[in-house]
């Protein structure tokens, strides 16, 4: 063989090795899958054990959950790094028309000086362990479908309950990784002082608004410092002047320098829920009830308390964090009902699934075994989309409407002082009802009863046009469909709003009541309320018992598939630390359109003559115009790059995971997905699963030249020029 042929198929093994290498994984793995990657022919270039190390200290050990959003310490000095939107709710609650830091910014140039971020906890995952035989046990033999799914709740509860320690800030709890066959308890340690540090501008970590939302290209600064203390013994302890910072384990390593396009990196998180290894009836139901329901909805109530708040600064500000989760939640529902309609998900799931049926009947034991499961699932899930519509109703009436949230709380208090102690819900025990009862202040403060009346005339109108197998008794026992909407109104006014419930006093007073002296009460809003918790508790009922059949019927699911298609499953995401990885890659989200992977401050500048979402602070703009860019500049890109894209596999919950480098150190925070990605929590596809996050480049160069913060870039190891 001549030289120039070895050369030839040396480059071409080469090329071959790095397409296979740079072939991106689905897969949001547990810790004790990351064993089983080849992440050293990926692009890594630290040892797999420095990721997570059961045995010894590891990257794992800087991750933490912040209120349901994913933070990661980047100093020995418990300074916290995450999204600006996670820490949204404790800026805005320190917030005030004289002081707004949500606008303004924030910065605290000494410890003395840093915020308490109310109602924040700080979560550290310290070890898990597999108690599958301890809950398969409690349920063998148990075929009472309603029954079997009870005992799972109360065993994995117990469980967590047995593993906390509430005098050392340990928390137990279980999570399940498949429905019916695996469950983890994992063991947090708990940090109940959280602070804020600095937090940028609102036209800084909001920039492009909802209008940029679950977009790309994207430049919003979205993140904020943070910082965790306990008590001078290092135990937890709420907020008090003596407490110090907490000293992490370990914590990570910035890159000044960042990535280029094509870099391997990879994100560590908590990321909430997804349903990849569900069939197809569970798409179907997502697709025409709850995404529908609950974007509509939220889209109409973000209008009616933007119109009722209007021109009221106090009450606009009070709002705001409420207004920020629904409409979050509204574009991600609808970019996830656009990207089923495009993927034709519930088609391919479908067809897949008759492919499975053909497995099952052409092998003799398979048949024997399985030849009845895909039934059995269409019927479950049938009953479970004929309760769809009361299910929904039920949840957002006691998620958005203040009235009811108080009524149900009140009627719960009454029936859970009926039980001993030990045995009332955790909400309800002697040592926790004062923290529970204080959680209602703010209703109390903001709640509008122009927008309440309104939301209520919505869902009664709503319920009305129920399917027969979803009507809501109480609305159907009090108002008829032949009611016009003015009637209604007057119905909601003169018994509902009339009774001012939102009033302290009179919610306290009806604490006091028992059961039975809540039911003589002449107060139509209990009355209904009542009605309302009777049916609940039905719907829960049924609700259990279709649990309990997918507990059985799940894991026969993906057992078929799994020997059907010989792959390894991945459990779907829970809320529980996970490992994820890919490349800085763009996409093409459209015919002729190609979208490259890092946006940059030039960008930024450009959107800003658009003003309104895109305003940008003067001293950004001056900055700029000064060319002072300091060492954050990219002669590549010929600007300070800003926004992140990567192939990685992220869902709700990533929000503020740090974005790592092949060396292991940070390179940007992620914050959001491509709009054609929010379909990830029921597939992912290399063509159209972008996530995306905020480049270190541009946090560090904000942080020092915007707010002045040079000593948070020393106190990270960052040279300041």
């Amino acid at each position: 063989m001549n030289k120039a042929r070895k050369l030839l198929i040396t480059i071409f093994l080469l090329t071959l090795s790095i397409i296979l290498a740079k072939a991106p994984e689905e897969g949001q793995y547990p810790l004790s899958e990351i064993k089983k990657l080849d992440l050293q022919k990926a692009g890594l270039l630290i040892s797999q054990d420095d990721i997570y190390n059961p045995d010894g200290i590891s990257l794992i050990d800087a991750l933490v959950n912040v209120n349901g959003c994913t933070g990661s310490f980047v100093s020995a000095e418990g300074l916290i790094i995450t999204n600006h939107h996670c820490a949204f709710a404790g800026v805005n609650a320190a917030s005030t028309p004289e002081h707004n830091y949500l606008e303004d910014g924030f910065l605290a140039e000494s410890r003395e000086k840093e915020i308490s971020a109310k109602d924040y906890k700080v979560k550290i995952t310290e070890s898990y362990e597999d108690v599958s035989d301890v809950i398969l046990e409690a349920i063998s033999g148990v075929d009472n479908l309603e029954e079997r799914s009870k005992i799972i709740t109360k065993k994995m509860k117990e469980l967590g309950e047995a593993a906390t320690n509430k005098g050392n800030s340990i928390e137990g709890k279980v999570s399940e990784m498949f429905a019916g066959q695996s469950y983890i308890l994992f063991i947090y340690r708990i940090i109940e002082d959280v602070r804020i540090v600095y937090v940028p501008p609102r036209t800084i970590g909001e920039f492009g608004g909802e209008s940029d939302n679950w977009v790309w290209p994207r430049h919003t600064g979205d993140f904020t410092f943070m910082r965790a203390y306990v008590a001078p013994d290092g135990s937890s302890a709420e907020y008090s002047k003596e407490n110090i910072p907490f000293v992490p384990k370990k914590y990570l390593e910035v890159n000044p320098k960042g990535v280029e396009e094509g870099d391997f990196a990879f994100v560590l998180g908590y990321p909430g829920r997804t349903y990849r290894n569900q069939p197809s009836q569970f798409i179907e139901e997502q697709y025409n009830y709850q995404l529908p329901y609950i974007s509509n909805l939220y889209s109409w109530t973000i209008d009616l308390i933007e119109a009722k708040t209007e021109g009221n600064e106090e009450m606009s500000l009070a709002y705001s964090t409420h207004i920020k989760r629904l409409s979050n939640t509204m574009k991600n529902y609808k970019g996830k009902i656009q990207g089923l309609r495009n993927t034709e998900l519930i088609k391919t799931k479908q067809a897949e699934e008759k492919e499975m049926l053909e497995f099952i009947n052409n092998n003799d034991k398979m048949k024997q075994n399985y030849g009845t499961l895909l039934g059995e699932l269409n019927d479950v899930y049938s009953k479970r989309m004929e309760l769809a519509e009361a299910n929904l109703w039920f949840g957002a009436l006691y998620r958005l409407s203040d009235d009811f949230k108080l009524a149900r709380f009140v009627i719960q208090n009454a029936e859970e002082k009926e039980k001993e102690n030990s045995e009332r819900k955790q909400t309800f025990k002697d040592e926790n009802i004062e923290k529970s009862i204080l959680k209602f202040d703010e209703t109390f403060k903001i709640s509008m009863e122009s927008i309440e009346k309104e939301l209520l005339v919505k869902m009664i109108c709503d319920a009305r046009m129920f399917s027969d197998n979803s009507r809501v008794i109480a609305v159907d026992n009090l108002i008829t469909k032949e009611m016009k909407k003015q009637d209604v109104a007057k119905f909601v006014e003169d018994n509902f709003i009339s009774m001012k419930i939102t009033n302290k006093e009179n919610f306290e007073n009806l604490l006091t009541k028992s059961l039975d002296e809540l039911k003589e009460l002449d107060n139509t809003l209990i009355k209904f309320a009542l009605e309302l918790n009777e049916q609940n508790k039905l719907l829960n009922s049924e609700n259990d018992k279709i649990d309990g059949a997918l507990s059985k019927l799940l894991p026969q699911f993906n057992e078929v598939k799994k020997e059907w298609k010989n792959i390894l499953f991945i459990p779907d995401a829970n809320g529980t630390l996970r490992f994820t990885y890919g490349y800085i890659k763009g996409y093409s989200p459209k015919d002729a359109i190609y979208s490259s992977p890092i946006t940059t401050l030039k960008g930024i500048i450009e959107k800003s003559y658009l003003g309104s979402e895109y305003a940008i602070p003067t001293k950004l703009k001056e900055l700029y115009d000064a060319k002072d860019f300091g060492q954050f500049y990219n002669p590549k890109l010929k600007s300070i790059p800003v926004g992140l894209l990567y192939n990685m596999d992220t869902t709700g919950g990533n929000s503020g995971s740090p974005i790592l480098d092949a060396q292991g150190k940070l390179i940007g925070v992620n914050f959001d997905r491509a709009y054609e990605a929010t379909i990830n929590d029921f597939a992912w596809n290399d063509d159209y699963s972008r996530s995306i996050g905020v480049d270190i480049r541009y946090i560090l160069w904000v942080t020092q030249k915007l707010g002045g913060a040079d000593f948070l870039l020393e106190e990270m190891g960052v040279k300041v020029d």
